[in-house]
């Protein structure tokens, strides 16, 4: 049986996890509404990594023997005009995701759940690559993406991106 704070705690990343899957999503679409498909692929495929990142949550929970409580997930509220503030609102996005993965490690630190500090981890690592990624397409973007040549370019760099599920144990 888990700490019902730390379960709570649970409970609200799956809804975050959620949340950025929709974040995702709405960026996906802008970007392939704007014929820019490499990015647009890039972005769904975030969106399939952030379910994924959802459902493994769920799963602890429940394999815990804790209830899953699901809540509303709100929708994006974005009206992108240009093709940096997407990119740069993931980096934001994924910079809060850091943090919230860091406050449910501290708190089975403090507590001494030894299990869910080893499932977390591995997110742990994982928001490590998640901003790294983020933000070098930012800075892509800045370096390049004024040109429309490198721009093409960059997208179509983007559309190489496959979807590879995850790989934790639970």
């Amino acid at each position: 049986m888990l700490d019902p704070k730390l379960v709570s705690l649970l409970n609200k990343q799956i809804n975050m996890e959620w949340y950025s899957a929709y974040l995702y999503l709405d960026i996906y679409s802008y970007y392939t509404d704007q014929s820019l498909n490499g990015f647009g692929n890039w972005f769904y495929i975030q969106t399939q990594e952030e379910r994924d990142h959802a459902l493994l949550f769920t799963h602890y929970l429940l394999n815990n023997s804790e209830r899953v409580i699901l809540q509303d997930v709100r929708a994006p509220q974005n009206h992108f005009e240009d093709f940096r503030t997407p990119a740069n609102t993931a980096f934001e996005h994924e910079q809060q995701v850091t943090k919230s993965i860091n406050s449910l490690y501290a708190v089975a630190y403090e507590i001494k759940d030894f299990r869910t500090m080893q499932f977390l981890d591995w997110f742990v690592k994982e928001q490590g690559e998640e901003e790294k990624n983020t933000e070098d397409i930012v800075k892509r973007y800045d370096l390049f993406g004024g040109e429309a040549k490198s721009l093409y370019l960059l997208d179509s760099e983007l559309a190489a991106r496959v979807y590879t599920p995850p790989t934790l144990v639970l």
